[in-house]
């Protein structure tokens, strides 16, 4: 009997002390969460949808401190607000989450400020291209306003038939985007004292693709040079259905719809690649309505 008689003794300390510790967990489980914030008073404070806080919890871009077992509720420390914060102006600074990320747990000065002067430079281009597209667009809409015809900017190029001369130049060709222009076009600079060739004042670029990829194309970019004996290749003279472009190099398709059209419908066809010679740039300190590119097709009578 005696031995029932511990063994009851036994079992209600064991309850009690469960009891206890449940007690003080639920106390320490409690106590925290008052040092916390909510999900729902983390996003009012830092203004971010719980959605999206949960969506950065699940890519591990910001994790709560502390998710509760039983409720799943997700609570968020008062210093958590500064890195939501710079997550934020990192957005509005146009990176992408995976760039933030990347940023976050860059350590090195010098790499953090090249990462920002990258996107500085990108967010400048992307002014300078909105800029354009405003322009172009008053420019129609005052087109359209006087003509009624919503096409009108296209039919206003004049196409020439033309024999195009012979080209001596220096060139780099190979798969490229075109917003690597500039670094190609550097080397090949970097090739006039070097090789001790006169440029002749003509740049361009001669394409190769079927299809047209802004990303990755078939392009040759060209420096006319004097000196026929140390050019790279003699392009070939010939009969050549040739328009101006003015304008930036965004719109170039459309010279490039006019010559296919004036091609098709005057009893012509391809020859050829297209190639464009750029005749006034932003190295001529013009602002881009003001370039001028002639963009010439190879043809001959069908």
């Amino acid at each position: 009997m005696e031995k029932y008689k511990e063994m009851e003794k036994t079992v209600d300390s064991s309850l009690r002390a469960e009891a206890i510790l449940k007690s003080d967990s639920d106390q320490t489980c409690a106590g925290r969460e008052k040092k916390m914030l909510s999900i729902g008073e983390f996003s009012k404070i830092c203004q971010v949808t719980v959605k999206t806080l949960r969506h950065y919890d699940r890519i591990g871009l910001l994790k709560p401190v502390y998710v509760d077992d039983t409720t799943g509720y997700r609570y968020y420390s008062r210093g958590q607000m500064e890195k939501m914060l710079l997550i934020q102006r990192l957005k509005r600074y146009g990176f992408s989450l995976e760039e933030i990320s990347s940023i976050l747990h860059c350590t090195e000065k010098g790499a953090l400020l090249s990462k920002m002067l990258q996107q500085k430079d990108r967010l400048k281009q992307q002014k300078q291209d909105m800029e354009l597209a405003i322009s172009e667009l008053t420019a129609h809409m005052q087109s359209y306003e006087r003509t009624g015809d919503l096409m009108d900017y296209q039919r206003g190029y004049k196409i020439d038939l033309k024999e195009a001369p012979e080209r001596n130049v220096i060139a780099c060709r190979q798969k490229m985007g075109v917003d690597e222009f500039g670094k190609y076009y550097s080397t090949l600079y970097e090739r006039v004292p070097k090789e001790r060739v006169t440029p002749n004042g003509v740049t361009g670029a001669v394409y190769y693709d079927k299809e047209f990829d802004r990303e990755n194309s078939d392009i040759e970019l060209i420096v006319g040079i004097r000196e026929r004996e140390k050019a790279d290749r003699v392009m070939k003279a010939g009969l050549c259905a040739m328009t101006v472009h003015k304008g930036p190099y965004s719109s170039l398709s459309e010279a490039y719809g006019a010559l296919v059209d004036w091609i098709a419908e005057n009893g012509y066809e391809w020859n050829g690649v297209p190639y464009e010679i750029y005749t006034k740039t932003q190295f001529d300190s013009l602002a881009p309505q003001d370039w001028e590119t002639e963009v010439y097709f190879p043809v001959r009578k069908k």
